[in-house]
């Protein structure tokens, strides 16, 4: 007799208790339903197709194989795993067609049974990644009451992968609701699934849709410790550079090439690291000269000295590169413009230029008249190949010089900030509340990187380098290293005489001398006056007044009447025989 009162349900039957137990860790009972199929099956064999025996083992012996050496493709990731999957499938087929040919009641066939299920159940009880499996399955099963409790009410999985640190799942979201909802209830979220603290990471979908949303939750940090530098990941300017492993062990690659970079964070938060990571595949690169400026006195870039063309330690050995810098792009933008080409190509012979700036907010204190030149490589820079990185704490306007650098900062590295709002002061504004909480990032390495191929928000962990590795790295790298392209290191002489035309001594001795009417007299005054390392044409072209083509004709002209010579790329005198 069954008392109903009232809209009490009628209790469940003992079988449905049963059958949902058996059902809810059908995972942990897998070896002995395996054990009650291979039973079933071989005695319905050996009452039918007896003779099927010696099929049955040859298939098992084929599967074994298959698996063994190709179980990657279908999951079994590990060795281990692959000959576990190997031993039971050899197993099982090797009962089954003893138990077709001879009968279950032979002995010791169900002894056997029961013994090698027992022993071959007890790696899969043990492995971690099913376990994982089952409890992430369990979870997302329970996720309509989760998503109730956390505010989410409506959403639901579409889908769901174990990997080796974790879970990710997708979600989708009900009507009205966002992926900036799901990211104001992360800490919720933390609380519901019961993992520690950072543990869960929300990101759009691929096919970006507003209604979806990823889910990634890590049982463990897989950047935890660091993480040895394997190595240059590139030889040329051309390849994405590799910076450090993501979460799930993919490379953060990034392109440098025709892209201006802004590295940001605190102190201690790792950002010298991502430096000489950066160093270490810039200088094994073949098409590309290193400059440097570094006004902590080289602290940081001395190590790479070796490798860095100029390395500036002082504010006017900054105010000189970065004018030298200006002057490679612009000789670099007339010589294109005089081929009809509008980008250059780098080579071994034709390399880029990378100006690397450690501590950008110490150059436009210390030098700010040089924060001009840096404007102008940031924004003429990228056709020909002149590329500028910056390294600061604080990319504030005041420190980024007022200028538009940090407008033109295509690759932004955030390393830990201390505030919130310093997120957007790096990635760009808008940044923090898409979900790119570089506040949060809890050990020194630890980066977010924005760039055009990576978008959305993804830890990841920069390579370490010790010292060791860095001086080894630079003895290697300097035996390799390209110099200047003909057209830029003209560029930079030429810009060099410029500067310290004043107080040269040919301006010296023009000024006291007669006036001239004609200016090739002023011309060959010049030259027969010139120092033993010659005068730069820039001297010529500022001292007569007249273009740099009619200064070239003219020295042509006196060439080949064997009158000039050029003593290097760009300064000339007259021939010995002639001056006095």
């Amino acid at each position: 007799m069954i008392v109903i009162n009232g809209d009490e349900q009628l209790p469940d039957l003992v079988v449905v208790l049963i059958g949902r137990v058996l059902w809810q860790y059908r995972s942990e009972v897998a070896p002995f339903y395996l054990a009650a199929v291979l039973a079933s099956v071989g005695v319905a064999l050996h009452l039918t197709h007896a003779e099927w025996w010696p099929y049955l083992l040859t298939a098992a012996t084929v599967t074994a194989w298959a698996l063994a050496l190709f179980g990657e493709r279908i999951g079994f990731v590990r060795r281990a795993e692959r000959l576990y999957a190997a031993t039971v499938a050899m197993s099982a087929g090797c009962w089954l067609a003893a138990v077709t040919a001879l009968g279950i009641g032979y002995q010791p066939l169900p002894h056997l049974l029961i013994g090698g299920t027992v022993v071959l159940a007890v790696p899969w009880w043990a492995h971690r990644r099913r376990r994982a499996k089952v409890r992430v399955d369990r979870q997302l099963s329970a996720w309509p009451e989760t998503a109730h409790a956390i505010g989410l009410p409506g959403s639901h999985v579409q889908s769901a992968v174990v990997d080796v640190w974790g879970w990710r799942a997708r979600f989708a979201l009900a009507r009205g609701q966002t992926i900036a909802d799901v990211i104001a209830k992360i800490p919720a979220i933390e609380s519901a699934l019961g993992t520690f603290r950072g543990a869960v990471r929300v990101s759009p979908t691929r096919d970006d849709k507003a209604n979806r949303f990823e889910l990634r939750v890590l049982d463990t940090d897989p950047h935890a410790d660091a993480i040895p530098w394997p190595g240059p990941s590139v030889s040329s300017i051309n390849e994405p550079i590799d910076l450090g492993p993501f979460e799930d062990a993919t490379a953060a690659r990034v392109l440098l090439l025709r892209r201006h970079g802004l590295i940001g964070g605190v102190a201690g938060s790792g950002k010298s690291g991502g430096i000489n990571v950066l160093m270490g595949n810039l200088t094994a690169c073949r098409d590309v000269v290193v400059w440097a400026i570094d006004l902590k006195r080289g602290m940081e870039l001395q190590p790479w000295a070796s490798c860095i063309d100029r390395l500036a330690t002082t504010p006017e050995q900054a105010r000189a590169l970065l004018r030298d810098a200006v002057a490679v792009l612009e000789a670099r933008a007339s010589f294109l413009a005089a081929r009809g080409r509008r980008v250059w190509e780098p080579t071994p012979d034709m390399p880029a230029l990378v100006v690397v700036i450690d501590e950008y907010a110490e150059l436009a204190e210390e030098a700010p008249d040089s924060i001009g030149d840096a404007d102008s490589v940031a924004r003429r820079g990228r056709a020909v190949a002149v590329t500028l990185i910056a390294a600061t704490q604080r990319p504030t306007q005041k420190a980024m010089g007022k200028g538009a650098v940090r407008s033109q900062m295509d690759v932004r590295v955030s390393f830990r900030v201390r505030e919130r709002r310093d997120v957007d002061l790096i990635l760009g504004q808008g940044m923090l509340n898409a979900g790119w909480h570089a506040h949060t990032l809890n050990a020194p390495g630890k980066f977010l990187l924005s760039a055009p191929e990576h978008d959305t928000p993804r830890r990841a962990r920069a390579y370490l380098l010790t010292d060791e590795t860095v001086t080894r790295t630079a003895e290697r790298h300097a035996q390799m290293r390209p110099c200047l392209d003909d057209v830029s290191r003209t560029a930079v002489e030429e810009a060099q005489a410029g500067l310290s035309l004043p107080s040269d001594e040919p301006t010296t001795a023009l000024s006291s001398a007669e006036p001239h009417s004609v200016p090739e007299d002023l011309l060959w005054t010049l030259l027969t006056g010139a120092p033993e390392e010659g005068i730069p044409v820039a001297h010529l072209v500022k001292a007569t007044g007249m273009s740099r083509p009619w200064i070239y004709q003219r020295l042509r002209e006196l060439a080949d009447a064997d009158r000039v010579t050029q003593v290097s790329r760009g300064r000339w005198r007259a021939a010995h025989e002639h001056v006095g």
